[in-house]
């Protein structure tokens, strides 16, 4: 057993080889000291990296430690080498750390990086063969690369769009549609279905097994009822995010608070609490109530407050400070605004840059 070992790593983005290598010295070790070093010009920041890596150790010998990381790289200059080691010494000397035992890596650099601490350098995974991946494989094809991806980092960094509306405004359609239009390049994305709809059903059932002649008018409501709801959509959304960089969202929790003001009035608050851990949102679609036609399929009930619903919708989003487009048009309008845009977060959100320098880097970690 090491006493005090360290990685390092750009960890961009933090993957299943990286988590394999730290795991690895902290099997190995009493302390574990990771890195996270990165540059200004990366579109994923060190704290970010950073806390994921830290949820991914959490309570463990384990700590993570953000390092800001503007030196450029040059294997064959020993000056560059020293501001690169330096930088990495009081890092550690920030957080008590002034010796090092052992340094893991799985590049065969670690054996000099090393010898700068006076540290045995233990190589794990050379080859990749246990995982193989890379950061550059998740960066050219996330998507591909999703479930390489460490599950903290994975959760905020698929892109997430949230479909929302008044009763039969075309929510559930244009959610289909949309996830037919990028199945193609994101084969796993995963469906988000409207919760509160499978949980009136089992209600009404519930309902009827007791009284066989009621009728959906007779349903009675509670703040209960809404907790479950917003909490199980919650649920949905982040399962579907584990499973893909792009989630499409058929409603969400914060919608679902707006239905609970709709059946029990501006006094209850079940939902609420669900709203304490709505997951990052990248937009909110509005589809508008004018121009389409309702469709009573024996569930709804809100014809004539589907303008009212409108409304709350986009005060709401407004006063939470989220970003919303109202879709208006025909269906087919309504799918190219909303693919344009998508189109666009994607390529922002997903799209991963580096300084000129890094075509490679001896902050890479397990491998960059």
């Amino acid at each position: 057993m090491f006493t005090q070992s360290m990685v390092i790593g750009k960890f961009y983005p933090p993957h299943a080889g990286h988590a394999h290598l730290i795991a690895a010295a902290a099997a190995q070790s009493t302390k574990v000291a990771v890195l996270v070093l990165g540059t200004r010009f990366e579109s994923i920041t060190v704290t970010e990296r950073a806390t994921w890596l830290a949820a991914e150790f959490r309570d463990t010998n384990v700590q993570v430690i953000a390092m800001p990381n503007d030196c450029p790289e040059d294997y064959n200059s020993e000056e560059i080498w020293k501001a690169q080691n330096e930088l990495m010494r009081l890092a550690l000397k920030s957080q008590g750390i002034k010796t090092i035992d052992a340094v893991f890596s799985s590049e065969e650099y670690g054996a000099q990086l090393a010898g700068y601490f006076g540290a045995e350098h233990v190589l794990v995974d050379l080859t990749r063969a246990t995982y193989p991946v890379s950061g550059t494989l998740c960066r050219d094809d996330l998507a591909a690369a999703w479930p390489y991806v460490i599950a903290p980092a994975r959760q905020a960094l698929a892109t997430r769009i949230i479909i929302v509306g008044a009763e039969s405004t075309g929510t559930t359609t244009l959610t289909k549609a949309l996830m037919e239009h990028y199945r193609p390049r994101f084969p796993r994305i995963a469906d988000v279905p409207e919760y509160g709809r499978d949980y009136t059903y089992e209600k009404f059932d519930a309902l009827r097994a007791g009284r066989p002649n009621a009728e959906l008018a007779d349903m009675v409501w509670t703040a209960q009822d809404f907790s479950v709801i917003a909490t199980r959509q919650n649920e949905l959304e982040n399962a579907a995010a584990d499973t893909c960089p792009l989630v499409i969202a058929d409603t969400d929790a914060l919608a679902t608070t707006l239905w609970e003001r709709f059946y029990l009035g501006e006094r209850s608050y079940g939902s609420y609490r669900a709203m304490d851990n709505l997951p990052r949102r990248d937009l909110y679609l509005i589809t508008d109530h004018e121009g389409v036609e309702f469709e009573d399929d024996g569930w709804r009930e809100g014809e004539h407050r589907r303008a009212e619903m409108t409304e709350w919708f986009k005060e709401t989003l407004t006063e939470e400070g989220h970003s919303w487009i109202l879709l208006t048009g025909d269906h087919d309008r309504r799918m190219k605004t909303a693919t344009e845009i998508i189109d666009l977060l994607l390529s922002q959100r997903n799209g991963f840059t580096s300084p000129p320098w890094a075509t490679r880097t001896v902050m890479e970690g397990a491998s960059l």
